[in-house]
């Protein structure tokens, strides 16, 4: 007998308390989750299970080993729905509407060997339907409406053991004979259908391997076995049948191997109940269901004369007591159930006769005390009385019970517990008395238990558990104290306790020595019913599970949230903790060096907190943790996950907050991460999810559970859609290609610039100006103003000098010509460049002084490309180079449009006028004298003037 109770169950779990999913299979499918346990030699699995599915979805991995689809909508199995699923051993197809299945639907589950199609709409098994399920061992077809079989259906069904055809339209034995000739075929349920008889003559075969057979709810009138066509069924069922039975078996030597026989209801008339067990000599169990009358009318009498019946139960029979006579002849029993009746007691000597009895259900009844019979069963090992009135134990009451293992008093009016109750049970080894409403025990545990390995006493009243309560149970493995209200636990309770590893409980406070003695303990439950907070720390020198080194499952529950500020130490001591489970516990954020104190912990939940954020250096201590359940709080931002180093994180559960917009780059932190569940947050269906969106269905690591399912909750327009149907396609702006292209555009546009600059700036200059003054000339042919100057000198400031001591003296001095000279002539207040224009075109000519300031002079140059344009628009002799100093020819590659002109125009030249310098004037006048034109007069000088 197991311990009941859901504490230490939970527990056991708590490492499996988050699913797993395998990493090779990780992807969010529309309507699936994949799971698989941590076995490296696990099967993986596949759920499906209420998705309002119509037909199998096409996105099952081609792994899969095990697939549930229950609870759907499904009308039928096409032939193209489990194609390759090879490796698939267990199919769940139950509450469905399934009407057909194409011929050779599961011919590709060459490895099934578990398919159940319960609550379906099927009528026929046709000829190929169950084609190439070699390997198939159990088949559940229960609650269709099958009422034809083909002959040949479970031909191909070689391997099968199992089948259940209960619920249905069958009605003659034919349909179920081709089952019956499979070698392997050990149980055959066919109960609830419309059978009227069942004979061995109407299956045509000679002898079968079955081992169970369930006949129960059907209209059965004869059941007859004349051949031999059983030889192993040890087990019939005919409970439950609305009529009178006609019982044929021919010969005892038909049913030699019958051990299990299941009788129930009142249409069977007691004849044929005896019949039945007169037949059957070698009958080990008979389990009769409601069955008062014919108990009434003597069946336990027949039922107790089989020499060979060891079990019996007598369930649900309305018994009210148990007499003297009653179970007499059932001396032989080693088993009897009374479960279920409503015994209010039973004579003193009902149970008298018994006296190899060792497993005795006296569960669910009107018992208020336990009964005086039960002293003198002295082999009894296990006891059940369970669920009555027992309010008070004697300490007789189990004085003679010294074989007793398994004691169960759970669900009784139990308030106290005396020293001797248990004093002779020297060998129990499991005792439930939860659920009562005891208070107070005085020493019941101190003594003679010494075996004892699992203790229930949850849900009682408020317990005082004292030092040394439990000090000679050195041998208990599981303790379970957990309560709704709670226990005063005293410093040393649990002394003695050496082997606990196990316990649950409810605490109202703590102190250094509350788990002392506890030094094997792996696994705790607390719910807690007080405040945890700094002060109780202070209050206590030691933390609270200091004494605990060997704990490697921690559970901490509080069904009353409140706030509480957790002592920095509370885990301190916990090095091989593992897994940490807490539920309204952390109600305020969590201080970074709250894990410093449990480097091995793999599995984090903390649940139901009201959480709003983490600070990311709370993990830098746990570097191994791979499951974290952060539900049912209210965190808004993950970054602080993408600023952690949760390098083996694995699982990751944050369904139920108020996350409605997600960076995927947090999930890009984490990279062994295969398992994600966002389901029940507020997602926006917004550009800035559309990261978040593109993963979900892109990435080839990471499950997103459900995330077909997601539902967006804004904006407006967008609630109530499924979060992966917005299309993000208009959010994309492609980053890396606008980058390309301008940073393309910006190298191509540097390198022109630098190739302009240098080898065509000069080009490009002076293009420009001869615009400008292409412009200039067009607006004075239209006003046709008069010239007002002989000439305009163009010379640098460098060179002024000779200009006014040389050039001007001569040129306005002894020739009287009109010069237009900058510093003099120039308008003020015109832009610079105008002035230049406008004394260029207001002069007959354009006397240049070149040297070699003058080539680097940004105003000269300009002057003498506005004078070449002129020069080379108008045709005319309009320009005069004089240059001051002797210039190499190849000097004048840089200044491009200076050595054009050297090359086309007659220039003067100081340097060489020498002493000569009245021809140089001369030459200069005669310039100036002479027509514009080049047609009127001849020039002057065709090439390099030298002067001697």
């Amino acid at each position: 007998m197991q311990v009941s109770g859901s504490g230490p169950l939970l527990l056991l779990l708590l490492p499996h308390f988050l699913l797993h999913y395998d990493h090779s299979l990780a992807f969010s499918l529309k309507n699936c989750v994949i799971l698989y346990s941590e076995n490296t030699d696990a099967n993986v699995w596949v759920t499906c299970n209420d998705h309002d599915l119509a037909t199998i979805p096409d996105d099952i991995p081609r792994d899969v080993t095990s697939l549930d689809l229950a609870t759907n909508h499904i009308l039928n199995i096409a032939r193209t729905d489990l194609t390759g699923l090879r490796k698939l051993k267990s199919v769940q197809l139950h509450y469905n509407l399934i009407s057909h299945v194409d011929d050779g639907a599961f011919v590709d589950l060459v490895e099934l060997s578990y398919l159940v199609l319960d609550e379906n709409k099927l009528t026929n098994l046709t000829d190929n339907m169950f084609y190439g399920l070699s390997k198939l061992r159990m088949l559940s077809l229960s609650t269709n409406q099958i009422s034809f079989i083909s002959p040949v259906a479970f031909q191909s069904l070689v391997s099968l053991e199992e089948v259940n055809l209960g619920s249905n339209h069958l009605h003659q034995a034919t349909d179920i004979a081709p089952i019956l000739n499979l070698p392997f075929i050990k149980y055959l349920y066919i109960g609830y259908n419309r059978f009227t008889s069942f004979q061995s003559g109407d299956l045509l075969l000679n002898a079968s391997n079955l081992r169970s057979l369930s006949l129960s709810l059907n209209p059965l009138r004869k059941f007859s076995v004349t051949r031999d066509v059983f030889p192993h069924l040890n087990t019939l069922d005919f409970s439950m049948c609305s009529t009178d039975i006609e019982w044929d078996v021919a010969n005892k030597t038909f049913l030699r191997s019958l051990t299990t026989l299941f009788f129930s209801g009142s249409y069977v008339s007691f004849e044929s109940y005896r019949a039945m067990l007169q037949t059957a000599d070698s009958l080990h169990e008979l389990i009769l269901y409601s069955i008062k009358k014919r108990i009434d009318e003597g069946l336990l009498d027949v039922a107790c004369k089989i020499p060979s019946l060891r079990s019996l139960e007598v369930t649900f029979c309305e018994l009210v007591t148990i007499d003297n006579v009653m179970l007499r002849p059932c001396s032989r029993l080693t088993k009897l159930s009374l479960s279920g009746n409503q015994l209010s007691g039973m004579s003193e000597h009902a149970l008298q006769s018994m006296t190899k009895l060792t497993t005795l259900d006296l569960s669910i009844n009107h018992l208020t005390k336990v009964p005086v019979t039960l002293r003198g069963l002295s082999s009894l090992e296990v006891l059940d009385a369970s669920s009555n009135l027992i309010s008070e134990l004697d300490c007789l009451d189990f004085q003679n019970l010294t074989r007793l293992t398994n004691l169960s008093l759970k669900h009784n009016h139990i308030f106290s517990l005396g020293t001797c109750v248990f004093q002779n049970l020297n060998i129990l080894k499991s005792l439930d008395i939860g659920q009562n409403f005891i208070f107070t025990f005085e020493n019941t545990f101190r003594v003679n238990l010494r075996q004892l390995q699992s203790l229930n006493l949850r849900s009682n009243g408020h317990l005082d558990l004292k030092r040394g309560d439990f000090g000679s149970l050195s041998s208990l493995r599981i303790l379970d104290l957990d309560s709704d209200t709670y226990y005063i636990v005293h410093d040393g309770a649990f002394e003695g306790l050496d082997n606990l590893q196990t316990l649950s409980m409810s605490l109202d406070r703590y102190t250094k020595e509350t788990f002392s003695g506890l030094q094997h303990l792996e696994a705790l439950n607390l719910r807690l019913t007080f405040k945890w907070s700094q002060n109780s720390s202070r209050q206590n020198s030691e933390p609270p599970f200091s004494n605990l080194p060997n704990l490697k499952r921690l559970m901490l529950r509080v069904f009353d949230t409140y706030r509480s500020d957790i002592p920095l130490d509370l885990l301190s001591g916990l090095k091989s903790l593992e897994y940490l489970m807490t539920q309204k516990f952390f109600t305020r954020s969590l201080h970074p060096d709250t894990f410093k104190h449990t480097p091995c912990l793999k599995g984090l939940q903390i649940i139901n907190s009201q959480l709003s954020s983490l600070l990311p250096e709370l993990f830098r201590p746990i570097p191994n943790l791979k499951e974290l359940d952060l539900s049912h709080n209210k965190f808004k931002s993950l970054d602080f996950l993408a600023q952690t180093t949760l390098l083996a994180l694995s699982w990751l559960k944050l369904s139920d907050n108020k996350l409605s917009i997600v960076n995927e780059s947090v999930f890009h932190s984490l990279p062994a991460l295969t398992y994600l569940d966002l389901s029940e947050n507020p997602l926006a269906c917004e550009c800035s999810n559309s990261g978040l969106n593109q993963w979900v269905q892109s990435n080839n690591q990471t499950q997103a559970v459900n995330g077909h399912q997601y539902t967006c909750t804004s904006p407006v327009s967008q609630q109530g859609a499924k979060f992966l149907d917005f299309d993000v396609h208009f959010c994309w702006v492609d980053a890396s290609f606008l980058c390309f292209i301008s940073s393309t555009c910006l190298i191509v546009v540097t390198l022109l610039a630098s190739f302009t600059y240098h080898f065509l700036r000069w080009h490009l200059t002076y293009a420009y100006y001869l615009f400008l003054a292409f412009l200039y000339d067009s607006k004075r042919r239209k006003t046709d103003t008069p010239q007002r100057y002989d000439a305009f000198v163009s010379y640098n400031v460098h060179d002024e000098a000779w200009v006014y001591q040389e050039l001007v003296p001569v040129l306005e001095g002894q020739q009287g010509w009109k010069l237009c000279l900058h510093h003099r002539d120039f308008e003020p207040g015109m832009p610079i460049f105008e002035n230049i224009t406008e004394a260029i075109y207001n002069s007959r000519k354009t006397i240049s002084v070149i040297s070699r300031h003058y080539l680097q002079s940004e105003w000269c140059s300009r002057e003498i490309q506005i004078a070449s344009f002129r020069l080379f628009s108008e045709h005319k002799d309009v320009l005069i180079m004089v240059f001051l100093e002797d210039i190499p020819f190849r000097h004048l590659s840089t200044y491009h449009q200076m050595r054009c002109l050297v090359k086309r125009c007659t220039y003067l030249s100081w340097p060489l006028a020498g002493g000569h310098s009245g021809v140089f004037w001369q030459n200069i006048c005669r310039a100036l004298e002479r027509a514009e034109s080049p047609d009127e007069h001849a020039p002057l000088l065709t090439g390099h003037q030298s002067f001697i």
